[in-house]
């Protein structure tokens, strides 16, 4: 028994260009596998079987198409253009091959630089002419989808261009034992500049066909290949995966604007400040409302209203009452211009609360509502006459001689005391 190569050499890898072109082949494809080489240590064993008969000479082509200088096979058609010039092939095909074992129809095609081989493949259509006649003469072709399809390889030259094509074909002789086949002619299409297409046809070639259990005894059936995982592209998972990580960026980006935002520094209005005048008579009126007399604490409610009146008029004319003393302040009113009409009465009011704090004199019930009577006086005296009458606010009690003060004509502030 004589040992052989049984690998499968089924041509991988196929370019696109001839991958689009067997997409449809023959109806019923076999896989491919590879033979032995022709002539080598694992091609058909010698022995006494008579070689095989001479094989019939291929039909001729029919009149017309020789009228038009065709050549015709029901496999093949050629036809080139009128002033094109048919390209160059150069084909290989074993001599010898194994049953269901691919054996490979080498084509060279020298063409122009302009000129593309196979712009739409090696393409035998499973119910066309030329796939029943490569199907009758006992030939497959391998599914191009398996993997087994085509291929197409190109190069550049100085003169134009080389392309090299591989095709395999599987013999399945329909009898056992040594057969003689006939492959067909084939079609090469080639594209011209042009947009014209030459089609040319390979020589058709004979190969002897051997049994590969013809030499085993007890041949046994061999078990099936493994199984090969078959992985599919799961698009609604990945659509979903590829939303949720994009809402996701987008959620943390718009919790992060929002974030922001509510922390932005605010801008807090503040209220207008109350006018010095109407702040010193609600201050005073709360003093009056208060129990510190009833209490005995009569030290306490006389500073008050010393306090309330030095920054009342220190607010009124522009210094700092509290830090002023006395005779600081007097001489401030002093040049105040138009003159403050109650310097006089505003000194008195100094001078007493003077001796209240700095004498440790302890003033009497009468004393306090005396000087809370001053000090509303010297308000209203010095009040601003536009603010007059919309302040709403009177004093509690009038004078000495039970007398309103007198109206002063009207100024700014600054200007009219």
């Amino acid at each position: 028994m004589r040992t052989r190569r049984s690998a499968v050499h089924a041509a991988r890898g196929a370019s696109p260009l001839a991958w689009a072109a067997l997409a449809t082949a023959l109806a019923c494809a076999a896989p491919a596998r590879s033979q032995p080489d022709a002539g080598g240590a694992g091609g058909p064993a010698a022995d006494d079987t008579p070689p095989p008969p001479a094989l019939p000479a291929p039909a001729s082509a029919a009149p017309a198409a020789k009228e038009r200088g065709e050549s015709v096979w029901a496999s093949c058609a050629e036809h080139v253009p009128p002033g094109a010039t048919r390209p160059r092939i150069e084909e290989t095909f074993p001599k010898n091959g194994f049953s269901g074992y691919a054996a490979h129809l080498e084509i060279t095609v020298t063409h122009g630089k302009g000129e593309t081989v196979l712009p739409e493949g090696f393409k035998v259509q499973g119910d066309s002419d030329a796939a029943r006649a490569i199907q009758k003469a006992g030939f497959v072709l391998p599914e191009a989808d398996a993997g087994a399809g085509p291929t197409s390889t190109t190069t550049a030259t100085d003169a134009g261009a080389t392309t090299k094509l591989v095709i395999p074909f599987v013999p399945l002789p329909k009898e056992p034992g040594r057969s003689a086949l006939l492959l067909p002619p084939v079609p090469i299409a080639v594209s011209r500049a042009s947009g014209e297409l030459v089609t040319v046809c390979t020589r058709p070639h004979e190969i002897v066909i051997e049994d590969p259990i013809a030499n085993e005894r007890d041949p046994k059936v061999k078990p099936n290949p493994p199984p090969r995982p078959q992985r599919e592209e799961w698009v609604l998972a990945k659509q979903l995966t590829v939303g949720i990580l994009i809402g996701a960026a987008l959620g943390l980006l718009v919790a992060w604007l929002v974030r922001r935002w509510l922390r932005r520094p605010r801008v807090v209005v503040a209220p207008p400040p109350k006018l010095p005048w109407i702040a010193a008579l609600e201050e005073l009126e709360a003093l009056r409302r208060s129990d510190l007399l009833g209490e005995g604490r009569t030290g306490e409610y006389f500073d008050r209203v010393s306090d309330c009146v030095r920054k009342y008029l220190g607010a009124r004319y522009g210094f700092d009452g509290l830090e002023t003393t006395s005779d600081e302040m007097r001489e401030l009113l002093a040049r105040v211009r138009p003159p403050v009409p109650v310097l006089p009465q505003i000194a008195r009011f100094l001078a007493d609360c003077d001796l209240v704090k700095f004498a440790r004199l302890q003033p009497s019930e009468a004393d306090c509502l005396t000087a809370l009577d001053d000090g509303e006086n010297i308000v209203h005296r010095t009040t601003p006459p536009a603010a007059r009458p919309g302040d709403g606010a009177g004093p509690r009690s009038s004078p000495a001689g039970g007398q309103q003060p007198p109206a002063r004509p009207s100024g700014t502030p600054e200007e009219a005391p």
